[in-house]
């Protein structure tokens, strides 16, 4: 403190270095400096007793939420139900409309992000609960979605019905959807459109539920 304040003396007690492989935090009592290396998880948890944070309102059928690097992360469900879709098979060629019966489906997202999407045969109330690829085009092998130029709401309640108003290309690589068709995610798409329920005994296995939460707080868009 500069001098002629009378501001009482404010010892350090801690410091912490933060280097590239390591976090070394120096603890000085009485003159006496001990050493020890610390993980940033340790030092998130000691600063976050002293600020207040919420998830706020969460939405409807929420399964759980998360905070990642960038953005918090919010899971929601869907119930098995037809969804109207529009797929791209050529380019600059009219769209082909489909009414797909779909499983009960997971949204990962995140404000104004394209979501990840996955699919279940009943809505998961624990992390042993089979988790499904879902059987929809513009998906990578992980369950990421891409987003291609469609904008997505910042109200993540809003995200798995904007994820259904986007175009569907089938361009891309859908192997792994269909148990029945393979790569062939088309003649599936063809099989079930207008009829009321999905087949579950086509689904394709992904992992587990906990699979999900724990790459859900590793996600950095």
């Amino acid at each position: 403190m500069p001098e002629g304040l009378e501001v009482p003396a404010d010892p350090l007690e801690i410091r912490l270095d933060f280097h590239h492989d390591a976090i070394v935090m120096y603890l000085i009592d009485r003159g006496i400096i001990t050493t020890r290396v610390v993980s940033a998880v340790d030092i998130g948890k000691a600063l976050m007793r002293d600020i207040p944070f919420s998830s706020g309102i969460l939405p409807r059928d929420t399964l759980w939420w998360t905070t990642t690097s960038n953005n918090p992360a919010v899971a929601l469900w869907r119930d098995p139900k037809i969804w109207k879709v529009a797929l791209l098979t050529k380019a600059l060629t009219e769209p082909r409309r489909f009414a797909l019966p779909m499983p009960g489906l997971i949204f990962v997202c995140s404000p104004g992000r394209p979501p990840a999407v996955y699919a279940a045969r009943k809505r998961p109330v624990s992390g042993q609960d089979l988790i499904y690829h879902a059987p929809l085009f513009n998906l990578f092998q992980n369950g990421q979605s891409c987003g291609g130029s469609h904008k997505y709401p910042a109200n993540v309640a809003d995200i798995p019905e904007s994820f259904f108003l986007s175009f569907f290309s089938a361009e891309g690589h859908p192997q792994g959807r269909s148990r029945k068709h393979g790569a062939d995610l088309l003649k599936l798409w063809e099989e079930i459109d207008g009829k009321k329920r999905y087949p579950l005994s086509d689904l394709v296995k992904f992992g587990y539920m906990e699979d999900l939460l724990h790459a859900g707080s590793r996600v950095s868009y």
